[in-house]
Parts: structure tokens; C-alpha cells; sequence
């Protein structure tokens, strides 16, 4: 997050709203995109830069100084948008395969039991879980409450104002590798930044690309990243499940690669141009020309047989992706709001039909405009910054969670005009990917626990309100 910062609309509107930074560490890019809501709720990008990402693998940092370079690539990208912005804290997603969840029940007998339940006391209740035994070597990330009781009263999703003598909760602790957490922290320090948070990528891509509806239907957020596939089930309204699967899109380019015996960048460049997710759909007699090495032969490679290398790798993907919605019991049509696929490997061709077939469950894909403001490049709108995006929401949640005094020292920023969509490609009342912009109500005050559960509330409560359509020229 920067310093808290306004700037003044067209309509003469203070917008008081900090600047807040999100920062994805990936297998293949680092982004850092800076965001600021503005009077309807919507996100304003000020400032977007990425860089190609070299010292890590599978979600984990195993290089640091490399790690550290791809950082201060993509901060002086960043700043090159906009020179104006000051970055000082970030949101920092992770992922990896040390990632770990486990379920825990936790209750505390109150004293003053005529008395309404207070939020100090949600907060112990919470705390209490962090003390939970966890195998040695690993860390808390998170701890969510799912749903709380309060003496014989169950399914409770905020206890406040509720009185009683017991109040408990089931909570789903997140956990991982102390040594890749601190891996992640050094690496943030040394590019010259504050990690203010650590956020599991797909809770912060879950964020992104969600809205009332889906969180109420149940879904399950796949986040297919370069070197991790990210899971996060929603049922009820609550997180019932994370898993960090370790296979991603660089796994389908070094099959290709080995498969097809071709160099890692050519076959980084057919994965996205030609590759499909089901063999059945690519042409047959199609054929892609490998120019040779040194003077040797070029080489013809089938279209169909690139395909079939590409489902393989995905079908294993989706079996996981089943696997552990089986071991939650949502595996059926439970889920009314299917698969949603975000991620730079959601792009994939025909990925839909075979995460449908695999699963069975109905899937789309999920952009992370859902909650940007009108008016942006387009390049944001794809499903590789869904977890940058939704960085950027945990930490306005946290932000208005607290409820602090802005300070009273700001500068004024703007949008610069190479993060606006060009005006010969603007539309009115537009609508990116199929997905209409939308403008909210002003948002109301809220004060929730720091939790998932409330992050997701905050979207029911004081994100989505009320929907109605922009009107038109103000993208």
C-alpha cells in the first residue's frame, strides 16, 4: 500500500481512498498492479508493471537475488505507467506445493454472558486457533472461520450482537513451509518494499473473479498458474477447501518439449498458439514447421499430436481438481455454480469442454474485471492478473475492516493515459470478454473480523449492494 492519497473526479468527488499494491510472485511473471477504489466501489488501476519471473519454481522462491531482480523489473515498470505513485507495502500472493489446509473447531466460555457477543471476543476466538498443533517446519498463513455457534444456535455466519454462554466456530487453518515463507519475505525486503500480508493465490483470485451470486450458488475457483495449480471450493457462502496442486503451464511445455523434442521457448509458443485441450478437435492433416537447428532440417510437427499432449497433462490436472472435491463431499451437482477457470493457463483452447467432461461439473472462465472500474487496458482483463487483482481487494477489505483515519498529507494521482483503453477501441456501456462493466452504489460501512469470511462478506455487503448498468461515457 502507498501513502493515502485523493484526487477529484470529473464530478467534483474527493476520492480519499488509499492506493493499495498487490504484488504476484509466479513461476513464469511477477506483476505488481496498484489500484484504488473509486466513489461506486470499483477498482482504479494507477499503476500496472510485470516482469519475467527466473528464480522461481512450482510458486516457491528458490533463487532470492534473481527473485529480487524479476521484483524491481516489474516495480520500475510499475512506476514507468506512472511516476507519480509511491509504493511502499504490498499484498503478496502464495502458492506452492508446502501449502497445506486442515479443519479445527475452537469455543470459549464467556463471562459476562447477558451481554452481547463483541467483536474482541470473535478476535480471541481466533487467535485461540493459531496455537493449533502443526508438524514442525511449517507456519500459519491463515486462519477462517467458516461458520460459528453460540450455545445451541448453529450455522451462524457473524456472531456479534448474539448472546449467550458458549460461542465456537470451525475454522480452516492455512499452513505452509517456514522456509519458502521466508524466502517470499526476503526477497520482498530486499527489492526495498513491506510485505504487509501474505494471501493464498487462490482466496485472492477468488476474490477477483467472484460475485454474490457465485459464492452463494457454490463454486470451485481453479487457478491454473505456470507453475501451480490453485484451488479454492465455496459452498454455503464458505470456504470449505484449499489445495495448491503442484502441475501448471510449465509443466505442459517441458511435455511438450520432451515429447516433441523441441526448445523450450518453441514450445512455449505452440502451447499458446496452437495448443488445444482435446486432440478430438485439432485438425488432423494440420502441421506446424520447426525451423531446424544450425543448419539442420526443419521439423513438421502435428497439430493433433500436440493436442494430445496438451489434454494428457490437463486431464491430470482436472483428476486432481476432482479428487479433492470428491474428499469434501462436493463433487455432484452440489456446486450449481460449477468451475470457474482463471489463471494464464485458462486460455488454453477448448479447456472448458474438458474440465466439463473430466468433472462433470458445468465451468467458464473467470476475468478478473469483475470488480475494476471502466475504462482500462485491455490486458488487465485477462485471467493471468485475477490473483494481482484480487490482492489488491484483500487489501481494501482489510483497509476498511479497521476503519483508521486517513492522514491528512496527500498527493494527487490520476490515472495515467497508457493504463486507459485506447478511445478507438472504447465502447459504451461496454463489455470486455462478455462481461458487462457495472457500476455500485456507494458502499456502505462496514466492520467485519479480519477473516475470508468476512473478505467475502465485505463483497456481499459493501461491494454488491445494488448492480445497475453504468451509464454511458463513463468507462
Amino acid at each position: 500500500m502507498t501513502q493515502d492519497q485523493n484526487t477529484t473526479n470529473d464530478s467534483g468527488v474527493v476520492n480519499t481512498n488509499p492506493v493499495i499494491v498487490g504484488l504476484d510472485i509466479g513461476t513464469t511473471k511477477i506483476a505488481a498492479i496498484a489500484g484504488r477504489k473509486n466513489e461506486y466501489g470499483k477498482l482504479e488501476i494507477l499503476g500496472f508493471g510485470r516482469a519475467n519471473s527466473n528464480g522461481v519454481q512450482h510458486g516457491m522462491v528458490l533463487n532470492i537475488d534473481q527473485t529480487i531482480k524479476a521484483i524491481e523489473m516489474a516495480l520500475k515498470n510499475c512506476y514507468d505507467s506512472n511516476p507519480n505513485l509511491t509504493i511502499e507495502e504490498v499484498y503478496v500472493g502464495i502458492a506452492g506445493h508446502h501449502i497445506k489446509s486442515l479443519q479445527t473447531r475452537g469455543d470459549i466460555v464467556r463471562q459476562a454472558t447477558e451481554e452481547e457477543i463483541r467483536q474482541e471476543e470473535v478476535d480471541r476466538l481466533i487467535a485461540d486457533q493459531y496455537r493449533t498443533y502443526i508438524p514442525a517446519g511449517d507456519q500459519i498463513i491463515d486462519v477462517i472461520p467458516q461458520e460459528f455457534t453460540v450455545d445451541n444456535f448453529q450455522n451462524i455466519p457473524n456472531p456479534i450482537g448474539y448472546s449467550g454462554v458458549k460461542v465456537g466456530a470451525n475454522f480452516h487453518i492455512i499452513t505452509g513451509d517456514k522456509n519458502a515463507i521466508r524466502n517470499i519475505n526476503r526477497s520482498v525486503e530486499k527489492a526495498g518494499l513491506i510485505a504487509k500480508d501474505l494471501v493464498l493465490q487462490p482466496l485472492a483470485s477468488a476474490a477477483a473473479v467472484m460475485c454474490e451470486q457465485d459464492l452463494e450458488a457454490g463454486v470451485a475457483i481453479v487457478d491454473i498458474g505456470g507453475g501451480t495449480t490453485d484451488l479454492a471450493v465455496f459452498y454455503e457462502g464458505i470456504l470449505k477447501h484449499t489445495a495448491v496442486i503442484p502441475f501448471g503451464g510449465e509443466n505442459i511445455t517441458n511435455d511438450i518439449k520432451n515429447g516433441l523434442g523441441v526448445l523450450k521457448t518453441q514450445a512455449e509458443q505452440m502451447k499458446i498458439q496452437f495448443g488445444s485441450a482435446l486432440s478430438d478437435e485439432a485438425k488432423s492433416n494440420a502441421f506446424i514447421t520447426i525451423p531446424g537447428l544450425r543448419g539442420m532440417q526443419s521439423k513438421e510437427i502435428s497439430v493433433k499430436n500436440l493436442a494430445a499432449i496438451v489434454q494428457a497433462r490437463m486431464s491430470e490436472i482436472m483428476d486432481f481438481v476432482s479428487y479433492h472435491l470428491k474428499q469434501v463431499g462436493l463433487d455432484t451437482r452440489l456446486l450449481n455454480g460449477g468451475i470457474i477457470l482463471t489463471g494464464g493457463g485458462s486460455q488454453l483452447k477448448h479447456l472448458i469442454q474438458l474440465t466439463e467432461y473430466v468433472t462433470g461439473l458445468n465451468a467458464r472462465i473467470g476475468y478478473p474485471n469483475e470488480h475494476l472500474a471502466g475504462g482500462h487496458i485491455d490486458e488487465l482483463t485477462k485471467p493471468m492478473y485475477s490473483t494481482c487483482i484480487g490482492l489488491i481487494l484483500k487489501g481494501y477489505n482489510d483497509f476498511e475492516n479497521k476503519n483508521r483515519p486517513l492522514d491528512e498529507s496527500f498527493r494527487k494521482i490520476t490515472v495515467p493515459n497508457s493504463l486507459r483503453r485506447p478511445a478507438a477501441t472504447e465502447t459504451m456501456g461496454a463489455a470486455i470478454d462478455g462481461v458487462e462493466f457495472e457500476q455500485l452504489s456507494k458502499e456502505k460501512k462496514v466492520n467485519e473480523r479480519k477473516s475470508l469470511k468476512g473478505f467475502m462478506d465485505s463483497f456481499k455487503i459493501g461491494l454488491i449492494d445494488l448492480f445497475k448498468e453504468e451509464e454511458d461515457g463513463k468507462l
